[in-house]
């Protein structure tokens, strides 16, 4: 009879595992930065600007919805820590690291485009953000599938998508499809986000 407490405490412990993370301020915030920062990037260019803004205005929207949205993704990775093991904990410290990783990658790929080749500089202009949810989509993979988030892993499966197809609209057709088709994707995560919180409790 001694032993039965220990083995029900050791049960017990072996059931914990890492705190879900809720996704949804991140995902809303990513959501503020597309609908605005890409939007404002969308409505000022090409060849006939809806509006005349200058490029702080656009970068300053962008933003203020990435910077939040990126603290938030930290916040709620090192929340699900907690009670983790040490695989989870090696896991998303190597998906941590994997954001460093990808964006130099990416500043170094298109430097060297741009820096070997003769290309124009609104296509410049376009590598950029579209490079950039690219990688953000193929991270949000790692994490889904690391994370067994089903979630987690669509959306960045529909991010890559959006990003890569957006690149075969001229100009400046891939501002308007990540404003609108990857602020729909955020925006639609988060909402199937409240029922996958909800389903964990």
């Amino acid at each position: 009879m001694s032993t039965t407490p220990s083995v029900a405490v050791d049960a017990t412990a072996s059931d914990l595992g890492p705190s879900p993370i809720d996704s949804r301020p991140a995902y809303l915030a990513f959501a503020f930065a597309f609908v605005f920062g890409h939007g404002a990037f969308a409505v000022s260019g090409g060849p006939d600007p809806l509006l005349d803004l200058p490029l702080w205005v656009p970068l300053a929207l962008l933003a203020c919805g990435i910077v939040p949205g990126v603290v938030s993704s930290l916040m709620a990775a090192k929340r699900a820590q907690n009670g983790a093991g040490p695989a989870d904990v090696l896991s998303e410290k190597l998906l941590g690291n994997a954001w460093a990783t990808v964006f130099i990658a990416l500043a170094l790929g298109i430097t060297g485009l741009t820096t070997t080749f003769d290309i124009p500089s609104e296509a410049q202009d376009v590598l950029w953000p579209t490079g950039a949810v690219f990688v953000v989509g193929l991270i949000n993979v790692a994490e889904g599938a690391a994370r067994r988030n089903v979630l987690h892993y669509s959306l960045g499966t529909a991010l890559a998508l959006i990003a890569t197809a957006a690149l075969l609209l001229p100009p400046p057709g891939p501002f308007w499809a990540l404003s609108l088709a990857g602020s729909t994707a955020y925006l639609l995560a988060a909402f199937f986000e409240n029922r996958r919180i909800a389903a964990l409790r």
